[in-house]
């Protein structure tokens, strides 16, 4: 399985599609078996193995068949970012039609369920990373051991060491910078900082964005 990508909008750099993945995390976990094919919506750690590459651990509930295709199957995780509508108005340049930009990394890899002790840890970051800006963070050693071993035994933990990113940011790399510039000042405007800032880097990566 793979995606669509025109050169221009080709999103190569290891570190630029880890640091999204990061930015990222909540992905679309995706199988296919025996002509079915699987989808869940779960929070990813992304972390890295002894060499460096990504490693990606998740789990879902028990009660998800989903997780008995993981090692069987050869999974694909897509991460998604900013996205937005794209107005012909905006451009300087004529005739035009509307299109729609948008940022998105494919993850594939092998994947393996792990024992409770690897779930556990998992559950630990993932909490930790998503209750750090909370004033009085929730901590999962709060909870009463019993209550956690039945709650940890109702999920299945996993993990996916990925062997191939393909990013693709359709940023509007395909257009003239005159419309790129009225482009993302539009974005910007309309409260949509996040796409306009990533069309910014994309569009102008020397920051030579005014004429």
């Amino acid at each position: 399985m793979t995606v669509y990508v025109p050169r221009h909008f080709s999103a190569e750099d290891p570190a630029t599609l880890r640091a999204f993945v990061e930015a990222n995390a909540f992905g679309m976990l995706v199988t296919h078996q025996d002509g079915e094919t699987m989808v869940s919506h779960i929070p990813f750690v992304v972390d890295s193995d002894g060499a460096g590459a990504l490693v990606l651990h998740g789990h879902v509930a028990r009660a998800n068949p989903h997780w008995k295709t993981l090692e069987a199957s050869r999974p694909l995780v897509i991460f998604s970012g900013p996205h937005g509508y794209i107005s012909p108005t905006w451009y300087e340049k004529h005739p035009s039609v509307p299109t729609w930009n948008y940022t998105v990394v494919h993850a594939h890899g092998a994947a393996r369920l792990v024992d409770a002790a690897a779930l556990e840890r998992t559950l630990g970051r993932l909490s930790a990373h998503y209750e750090s800006g909370n004033p009085e963070p929730w901590r999962m050693e709060s909870l009463d051991r019993d209550y956690t071993d039945t709650m940890m035994r109702a999920i299945v933990g996993f993990e996916i060491a990925v062997d191939r990113l393909e990013g693709k940011f359709k940023l509007s790399q395909n257009r003239i910078p005159a419309d790129q510039r009225r482009v993302i000042s539009a974005l910007e405007s309309r409260g949509e900082s996040a796409l306009a800032a990533m069309m910014r880097k994309a569009c102008f990566p020397d920051g030579a964005e005014t004429p």
